[in-house]
C-alpha cells in the first residue's frame, strides 16, 4: 500500500468532491507535496491532521481486548503462555494484525513486514497514522526454506519450480516476501506444484514438511531441528510488537514485557537457535496522538 493519496484518494476519504482537495492543498490546509507536476498527500500526515482536527466532547474509550493479534511466532507464543499474561491469541498473518490492530479488535499485533528502509514502521503508520501505538522490538530472526526430510537438490528459490511447496495465507507478511523472491528469479506460485491448502501459522508449516505433504516451504529456521527439516537460510527479519499504548501500561501486557526481559526467555530462544535478542526492547515507533 502506496504512503501516498492521490487527489482523488484524499477527495474519497474526505468524501468531498476533488476540486474543494485541490482547493485546500492550494490554501496550505492540508499537508501535501507536488511532485512532477501531480500532487500528493503523505497519508500518515493526512490522518495525523484529521486526528488534531478533532473537536467537542472527549469520549471515554472502550477497553481494548485482551488479544495479540498478527503474525505466529514459536517463541513469542510461547512467552504468552508461560509469563501468565492471560493475554489471548489470534495468528493469521502481519497484514490482518496490522487491520485488527487498526480496528481496536486486537490491542497488540506481531509484525515481520519487509519494507524499502527496514521493517515495520511504514506499514505501521500507513495503517494507523500517528496514533498512540508503540512499535516494541522482539527479535531478530532467520527465514527461508524449511526442506522435508529427503527433499535434494534444494538450495534456493530457483530450485522451487514444479517442486511439491506449501504456502502461506495472503495476509501473511511471508508470502508477501515469497511471492517477491519468486518474481526475481522469473517465475511465481503457478510454476510451483502447490498444495490446494496453506498454513495458517509457522508451525503448520512445520508440520506438513515434516508429515512429508509438501518438499519446501517457506519458514524459521526456529523450527529445523524441533521438526527434523534441514534449513536453507535466506532473509534476516525483525520481529516486532506494535501495541496500543494504554494497553502497553496494563498489567497483562507488563506482566509478558517483564518476561520477555528474563533469563527463562533468553534461555528459550538460545534453545530453539536463529533469534537474536541484542535489541530486544527498542522502540522504533512511539505515537504522539492520544
Amino acid at each position: 500500500m502506496s504512503q501516498y493519496l492521490t487527489t482523488r484518494e484524499l477527495a474519497d476519504l474526505l468524501r468531498i468532491g476533488e476540486r474543494k482537495a485541490y482547493d485546500l492543498a492550494s490554501s496550505g490546509e492540508i499537508p501535501c507535496v507536488r511532485a512532477m507536476g501531480k500532487l500528493l498527500f503523505p497519508k500518515a500526515e493526512i490522518i495525523a491532521w484529521l486526528n488534531a482536527s478533532r473537536s467537542g466532547p472527549q469520549v471515554v474509550e472502550l477497553p481494548l481486548p485482551p488479544i495479540v493479534a498478527g503474525s505466529h511466532d514459536p517463541l513469542l507464543d510461547w512467552a504468552l503462555r508461560e509469563s501468565g499474561s492471560g493475554l489471548a491469541t489470534y495468528y493469521d498473518g502481519s497484514f490482518d494484525g496490522l487491520n485488527r490492530l487498526s480496528d481496536r479488535t486486537a490491542q497488540a499485533a506481531v509484525l515481520h513486514i519487509h519494507e524499502p528502509e527496514g521493517f515495520n514502521t511504514q506499514s505501521l503508520r500507513d495503517k494507523v497514522g500517528n496514533a498512540p501505538v508503540i512499535l516494541y522490538q522482539i527479535a531478530h530472526r532467520q527465514r527461508g526454506l524449511l526442506l522435508a526430510p529427503g527433499a535434494s537438490e534444494i538450495s534456493g528459490f530457483q530450485d522451487l519450480k514444479a517442486r511439491r511447496v506449501i504456502l502461506r495465507q495472503d495476509s501473511a507478511a511471508s508470502q508477501h516476501l515469497f511471492d517477491a523472491e519468486l518474481d526475481k528469479y522469473g517465475f511465481s506460485r503457478g510454476d510451483l506444484n502447490t498444495l490446494p491448502i496453506c498454513a495458517r501459522t509457522e508451525e503448520e508449516l512445520a508440520i506438513a514438511l515434516r508429515d512429508g505433504k509438501a518438499e519446501a516451504g517457506f519458514g524459521l529456521g526456529a523450527l529445523a531441528r524441533p521438526y527434523g527439516l534441514s534449513f536453507v537460510p535466506t532473509h534476516s527479519e525483525r520481529l516486532d510488537l506494535a501495541i496500543w499504548r494504554r494497553a502497553y501500561f496494563e498489567p497483562p501486557m507488563q506482566t509478558l514485557i517483564q518476561f520477555l526481559r528474563s533469563e527463562r526467555f533468553t534461555e528459550r530462544a538460545t534453545e530453539l537457535g536463529g533469534y537474536d535478542l541484542t535489541h530486544l526492547g527498542q522502540i522504533h515507533h512511539n505515537g504522539a496522538s492520544g
